[in-house]
């Protein structure tokens, strides 16, 4: 029968309306559901997963994370040394324990400046970046504006009912959108705010290392210096002897042999001045590195100064506290995390995959009338996709990531049992060192006290010059021995400090760094003369400690 609507009332019946548009929602909707009420019965049952595991996980499948457990001791070793208190640590600013002003402005500016330091706030902006990646896969994954036309002519002779040439305009949005119904995606955000988080322990571990080094380069240099001195003052001492032999030999009261053994123990101690400033150099250009700027002499920027003294004893708290303290631990524990939560990823794959597809646009064959009501296209595919022939690949890869959980775990336990290692090694050493330092300074002042008398009785012709020869020679081993003594017990109250994990937080959640990204400022004093913009990490994410996914 013709067709003898009326155009009007025609495009009027074709007018898509609400009662349509609910009718069909509905349609869909069940359609929808009896789709996912058979994916997830399949799902659940073929999986590694159990119904009650899958809601008590908040509808995601795979493990929720518990942190691992760990051995450590019960206390230190050297507990009960008089050296050691195991009183609550406050490092925050260890070093200003040295009391040193120059050793304070210098890590000040390392930690503003250093690269290292703002390559790891680098990746705490990319990891930032990357788990608002995974976050966005919550939504539609696929979401598009798309236009065009197609023109299509066809053979008379195919025997198809259609017109000999067609034209098509189409614009609107699409978008696809897997419902994350086991998790998937859920897990993957969990790995990704994981990954941020040792990221952020990463920074801190790096601060770590940057003040250790600075203070240990500095001391270094402090150390050479001090050497320096007292070799420079044997020279002198022995420069007088030297005079003494070879006037004694002029008026025939002493031997050839004396002048040659003075000159000898001259040009011996004058040896060591070589190497000792080579030394001092090398530590101030580790210092520039540290510092951010290209190598220069640091004499001018630097006023001299001793050895920075360390007090006699230190605060280590009790094993224990370096779970919370150190951000390496942290950041081991965090990426056990990250991987545990991985394990949901791979686990996802074993269930079918529930999505949906929909446009909404305009379609006609005629863009002059193309906007009209009557043009209004859509359409809603729901979809499910189970990879049923690949069951031996995704258990498979399960099984490997299971294995890296494993893995990552023995790498915190590792982790953790290798902090309690350092402290232990760095204690021991600071305590001998003092011991050692003790008897070396009253070696070192006999030894003095030697060299004075022996002078004296060389003057007076009482001995020949083999015993100053001597003495003198003792006397420049012991200081130069002392003087590197000292500097080690400074270094290993600092490897003490760095083991317990001190001294970021001095410079994180704003304390003592510029604002995100903006440039920093050295002490005029020490900043190099084109001082390159630094940016430094968001300091806001730093936490105290890490808490376990529940």
């Amino acid at each position: 029968m013709p067709n003898r609507l009326p155009v009007r009332m025609r495009s009027r019946l074709q007018r898509p309306h609400a009662a349509h548009w609910k009718i069909q929602g509905r349609f869909l909707l069940a359609r929808l559901a009896r789709a996912t009420a058979v994916a997830l019965a399949a799902g659940l049952s073929s999986g590694c997963t159990s119904l009650d595991q899958w809601v008590h996980n908040g509808f995601k499948v795979g493990p929720n994370y518990e942190q691992p457990g760990v051995a450590v001791a019960s206390e230190w070793l050297d507990q009960d040394d008089a050296h050691v208190t195991a009183t609550a640590v406050d490092d925050r600013a260890w070093w200003t324990v040295f009391n040193d002003p120059a050793l304070n402005r210098i890590i000040e500016t390392a930690c503003q400046q250093n690269l290292d330091v703002q390559t790891a706030g680098a990746r705490i902006l990319e990891a930032r970046a990357r788990r608002n990646i995974a976050a966005g896969n919550l939504f539609p994954q696929s979401q598009s504006a798309v236009g065009g036309y197609a023109h299509a002519q066809f053979g008379q002779n195919l025997g198809l009912p259609l017109p000999n040439s067609l034209n098509i305009w189409a614009t609107g949005f699409n978008a696809s959108w897997e419902l994350d119904f086991w998790g998937r995606y859920r897990r993957a955000v969990e790995a990704a705010n994981a990954n941020l988080e040792a990221s952020h322990e990463s920074y801190g571990e790096t601060l770590i290392m940057v003040l250790a080094e600075v203070a240990t380069n500095y001391v270094q240099l402090r150390t050479f210096e001090q050497r320096l001195e007292y070799a420079r003052a044997n020279v002198m001492l022995q420069q007088k002897s030297l005079e003494l032999a070879d006037a004694r030999f002029a008026q025939g009261a002493g031997g050839e042999l004396d002048v040659r053994q003075a000159k000898a123990n001259l040009a011996q101690t004058e040896s060591l001045i070589p190497p000792l400033e080579a030394g001092r150099r090398l530590a101030g250009n580790r210092l520039c590195i540290l510092l951010g700027m290209p190598v220069a002499d640091l004499t001018s920027r630097i006023e001299t100064g001793p050895i920075p003294a360390a007090p006699p004893h230190v605060a280590v708290g009790i094993p224990a506290d370096l779970l919370s303290r150190r951000p390496d631990v942290r950041r081991s524990e965090r990426q056990v995390a990250a991987q545990s939560a991985q394990i949901g990823v791979a686990q996802a794959d074993l269930y079918p995959r529930l999505g949906v597809t929909g446009f909404i646009g305009y379609a006609a064959d005629d863009l002059s009338n193309f906007l009209t009501p009557a043009n209004f296209t859509s359409y809603i595919i729901p979809s499910l996709q189970w990879n049923i022939l690949n069951y031996g690949r995704i258990v498979n890869n399960v099984a490997a990531r299971d294995a890296q959980l494993q893995a990552a775990v023995l790498q915190y336990q590792q982790t953790v049992l290798t902090a309690g290692r350092e402290v232990e090694d760095a204690l021991v050493q600071f305590i001998q060192a003092q011991k050692q330092a003790k008897f070396l300074e009253e070696s070192v002042s006999n030894a003095q006290r030697s060299v004075e008398l022996v002078v004296l009785q060389f003057k007076g012709g009482i001995t020949d010059f083999n015993r100053v020869y001597t003495t003198q020679s003792q006397l420049v081993a012991q200081q130069d021995q002392l003087g590197a003594t000292r500097g080690n017990i400074a270094l290993q109250l600092i490897q003490v400090y760095r083991a317990l994990g001190g001294g970021w937080v001095s410079f994180a959640n704003g304390n003592g760094l510029p604002d995100e990204l903006a440039p920093a400022t050295a002490p005029a004093a020490l900043a190099p003369q084109d001082p390159p913009a630094t940016a430094v990490p968001p300091a806001d994410d730093k936490k105290p400690a890490v808490q376990p996914k529940s």
